[in-house]
């Protein structure tokens, strides 16, 4: 639906620069962006990129000075206001699937809430409640005794084992398992490997998202937790018991051992790994590729294997690319005193 640069610029708050009576149709990446696009930069670095796009208006930090023959709505945060611009301009560009399909199995027991939405081949288990607005899209289970708040999208290919506890706004994407048992096992004097029993929950709050692939562990006994708002990317591994705080980022492909606890905010890059039993402080980041074997306190910055401060990292990996340079300058002494013994 057309919109003027006027009309967005007042829905997201923005401070309007240039002409608001410009027609935007439509959303772009600053150097993709055609006339009548709106594009967005999300630092002051990038100001560049204003003058050769064709975008029609262009969102920019607050912090812009310079002046550009372009419209522009200057705002705390681009990236943030995307989302409400998307939904103002083209309201149905995603649309999810509406009502519920014939194909669909949902116990009698289950409580349905009000415009959920339900897919091809779903399965609904006893006792499940699912909140208002909740989508489920096709061949995805949800387990026996789980509960669902509002407004929550769960993508294709999803399972939600038994008892599992779920927020609202909480999206899951494809192929991700919530509640998998636990990997815990007693191994016994003849080398064979007795399964113990993992009879807890796991616990999503709200304003969770999930990426696809990923697996959430039930816990042994008492509960797997993925805090408010936090963001899992995909093919993540979170062990029984993990204790993940609110608003933390954990990138692809890292794993987190049983019951160890991660403060607010902390952020791991790609493949990150933390063993069990570890407590990882308040706004901890750690770079892609840490190995983290010990716990540490809050707003430090770790990288490398084993995981080290990144300050003292750095120095480390630096003097090792300088070995090469002491090994031949040790043998270049070494010569010298063989020298000087001879005389």
């Amino acid at each position: 639906m057309p919109k003027t640069v006027k009309e967005i610029s007042k829905l997201i708050n923005g401070e309007l620069v240039g002409d608001g009576e410009l027609t935007i149709t439509g959303i772009n990446g600053i150097q993709d962006a055609k006339v009548g696009d709106i594009a967005f930069i999300a630092h002051s670095k990038d100001e560049d990129f204003i003058d050769s796009t064709k975008a029609s208006c262009v969102i920019v930090p607050k912090d812009i000075r310079k002046t550009f023959n372009k419209s522009l709505i200057k705002v705390d945060y681009p990236s943030l206001v995307l989302s409400k611009i998307i939904e103002f301009i083209l309201p149905d560009s995603i649309p999810h699937p509406k009502g519920i399909h014939n194909t669909a199995v949902i116990s009698q027991s289950a409580a349905i809430g009000k415009n959920v939405s339900i897919g091809p081949y779903v399965v609904i288990g006893d006792k499940v409640v699912i909140g208002d607005n909740t989508v489920i899209y096709s061949f995805s289970y949800v387990g026996k005794n789980s509960n669902m708040g509002a407004d929550c999208i769960i993508y294709p290919h999803v399972t939600i084992r038994e008892s599992i506890i779920i927020g609202s706004r909480v999206i899951i994407h494809p192929s991700a398992v919530i509640g998998s048992d636990g990997f815990g096992y007693d191994t016994l004097r003849d080398g064979s490997h007795a399964k113990i029993p993992q009879l807890g929950t796991v616990i999503i709050e709200d304003d969770v998202e999930v990426g696809s692939c990923v697996t959430v562990d039930r816990a042994r006994f008492a509960k797997t937790v993925i805090g408010k708002g936090s963001k899992i990317d995909s093919l993540v591994q979170i062990a029984h018991n993990v204790i993940i705080g609110p608003y933390c980022l954990i990138a692809a492909q890292s794993g987190i051992a049983g019951s160890s606890t991660l403060g607010r905010n902390v952020v791991f890059g790609g493949q990150v790994g933390v063993t069990d039993h570890v407590k990882i402080g308040d706004f901890v980041v750690a770079g892609g590729k840490t190995g983290i074997s010990r716990s540490f306190p809050a707003k430090t910055t770790l990288f490398g294997y084993p995981a080290r401060p990144a300050d003292k990292a750095k120095k480390l990996i630096a003097s090792v690319g300088l070995l090469p340079k002491l090994f031949e300058r040790v043998k270049m002494l070494e010569a010298k005193i063989k020298e000087l013994e001879k005389k």
